[in-house]
């Protein structure tokens, strides 16, 4: 079953950077009105800017990839019967 999820699971990987890139940068314009988000290496913007940017970014991105993980596994579940075993890091 571990073959059947990975396809499934990297699909859900890519649409979820997408929609997490979609997200936080809709997120960042209407909050600030700015069209872009700082970036690190921008002289112009301040360490504040920076940092906020950041952590928006990382806490959007890590909620669509939970969101996106968790739902990929109830489909496969749905679909199979089975849930996905978690890896095992080496």
């Amino acid at each position: 079953m571990k073959i059947l999820y990975q396809p499934l699971s990297l699909l859900a990987s890519v649409v979820g950077g997408i929609l997490a890139s979609v997200a936080f940068h809709q997120l960042w314009k209407v909050g600030t009105g700015q069209k872009d988000a700082p970036d690190a290496k921008d002289e112009d913007r301040s360490w504040s800017e920076v940092l906020t940017a950041a952590a928006v970014q990382g806490a959007v991105f890590g909620g669509v990839k939970a969101l996106v993980d968790r739902g990929a596994a109830t489909g496969f579940k749905k679909a199979t019967g089975t849930w996905p075993k978690k890896s095992k890091k080496k």
